[in-house]
């Protein structure tokens, strides 16, 4: 099919749950401190959900902050993309929830699960769909809640500290003009690592797929082989930037800002040392968030749009590593 249109970012929005955990409320809970987990990771703070609170609730909020930004009402949307890694129930996916409650019907719901890459996996998703002419506007989504699934003990505090809760939401449409639009996108995967990142169980691949032995040896909680994730993370990013640098015949210093996905501060100031780029063209709020695995580049972005950071017509790089193993990137104009 000929590739009719071009796209854009028409509207973004995010929303967290209002419930505040610092480091010194997790020294509470397990055998931590506020000092190891800032030096290993950044994290000061993230948000976790209350009761009431869901991916859904989260994921809709952040939805029609970006519907209304793009000067749009919820019946503009003739798709929703949503990505999680943790959906609100083992199926349906979050997708028709979001819908329903958004006052929708009909229209088509795709759910993905690429973990920290999914936000970035969605737009690419988005931006074919726009390029076709199927589809005007997509609501992308990436939605997440970690705690209510984490080892909260001594035994799991190093996967624990990492994660929070929250949503971003971004209504991609069709673009007017080459000022603003989506350039390029870039995705990968590489299954032959996945057990390096995980959670086994339940899982339909075990008969049955959750038991009292298997929740007594905690292998319903995530897993994580932090050097080994750290290692890749810190190869394959600075190749996806590359990458869309190469194919948009770009420099570094065409580059306004960069929103990386916010799994470890660390990880994101060694790409960002590694590739020579200064660190006030990089934005990270991962010391607020925590790690929102989906939500994380949304929820950035906004952040650094309200801050004036990322002004109309700027030149932004999006990139990504998570489970799977998953990475990628995308360059737009705003």
């Amino acid at each position: 099919m000929a590739m009719l249109h071009r796209s854009r970012v028409l509207g973004i929005g995010m929303s967290v749950p209002g419930r505040i955990v610092s480091n010194h409320d997790l020294a509470k809970m397990m055998e931590t401190t506020n000092e190891w987990i800032i030096e290993r990771t950044g994290i000061e703070e993230r948000r976790w959900v209350s009761e009431g609170e869901t991916g859904t609730t989260l994921a809709t909020a952040a939805s029609k902050q970006a519907i209304e930004r793009a000067g749009l009402t919820p019946r503009d949307i003739d798709m929703i993309i949503l990505a999680t890694l943790s959906p609100d129930f083992n199926f349906p996916g979050t997708g028709v929830f979001v819908q329903r409650s958004l006052g929708l019907k009909e229209i088509p719901c795709i759910d993905i699960r690429q973990q920290c890459t999914g936000f970035i996996y969605g737009l690419s998703i988005a931006d074919a769909y726009i390029r076709t002419g199927a589809f005007k506007h997509i609501l992308v989504i990436g939605a997440e809640v970690h705690s209510t699934g984490l080892d909260i003990s001594t035994s799991g505090r190093d996967v624990t500290v990492l994660f929070g809760d929250g949503a971003g939401a971004v209504v991609v449409g069709r673009a007017t003009d080459e000022a603003h639009m989506i350039l390029s996108t870039h995705i990968h995967a590489d299954g032959s690592e996945a057990e390096i990142l995980w959670t086994e169980y339940p899982a339909s691949a075990r008969h049955p797929r959750l038991t009292v032995e298997a929740m007594a040896e905690r292998k319903h909680y995530p897993v994580m082989n932090g050097k080994r994730v750290f290692k890749h993370a810190v190869t394959r990013m600075p190749a996806a930037i590359m990458e869309g640098m190469v194919t948009n015949n770009l420099k570094l210093a065409d580059i306004d800002m960069m929103i990386p996905h916010q799994a470890n501060l660390r990880i994101n100031q060694m790409v960002g040392q590694m590739i020579g780029l200064p660190p006030e063209r990089m934005h990270n709020n991962i010391q607020k968030y925590g790690n929102t695995t989906a939500a994380s580049i949304p929820i950035c972005m906004h952040e650094a749009i309200e801050l004036g950071k990322i002004k109309p017509g700027n030149l932004v790089c999006l990139v990504a590593f998570g489970a799977g193993l998953t990475w990628g990137s995308a360059f737009l104009r705003y």
